[in-house]
């Protein structure tokens, strides 16, 4: 199965957006130091944040891995079909990002990315572009976009959590 959208990758650059897609960049601070870095990369990279979320996460691979099939449930029914895209795993940052694949209710691209700047602050970004794909995304219009961008919110309230309890003491 291939992606539903040309621009395969295209969550690495930063500020793009393809003609006719929405774009979505949300930042949450998670936490400061190198062991909130590791858990918090720990938990995107192995589904642990998506799950925490409360969404179904089908695959078979136990850490996100290019080329590897995601199905995203939401809702308990609605079915998201994934494929990742690119991972990242570097001292200061790490993270991957999905493509969409035919039967996803959007097209386009997602990516979460932690990132550790140089004051040690440990940063979620979620960044997205995407188009309604499905007659019921459609017909959301506005309302989807304002899910998907709760979602990407979300994503950091629910890194943020899983991090608390980590210390550099």
């Amino acid at each position: 199965m291939s992606f539903t959208y040309q621009d395969v990758g295209a969550t690495r650059r930063a500020g793009f957006c393809p003609p006719g897609f929405h774009s979505l960049h949300v930042r949450s601070r998670i936490g400061e130091g190198e062991k909130v870095f590791r858990r918090a990369a720990d938990a995107v990279l192995t589904w642990e944040m998506h799950r925490e979320l409360g969404v179904g996460i089908d695959t078979a691979a136990e850490r996100a891995a290019p080329d590897v099939d995601v199905t995203v449930t939401l809702a308990g029914v609605i079915k998201a079909p994934c494929r990742v895209v690119y991972t990242v795993e570097e001292p200061r940052r790490a993270g991957w990002a999905y493509g969409t694949l035919a039967g996803h209710p959007e097209c386009g691209e997602e990516s979460f990315l932690v990132e550790r700047t140089g004051d040690g602050t440990v940063w979620l970004t979620v960044t997205a572009f995407s188009r309604a794909a499905k007659w019921y995304a459609k017909a959301g219009g506005p309302a989807t976009r304002g899910l998907q961008n709760a979602y990407a919110r979300r994503c950091g309230k629910i890194l943020r959590k899983l991090c608390a309890d980590v210390s550099e003491w």
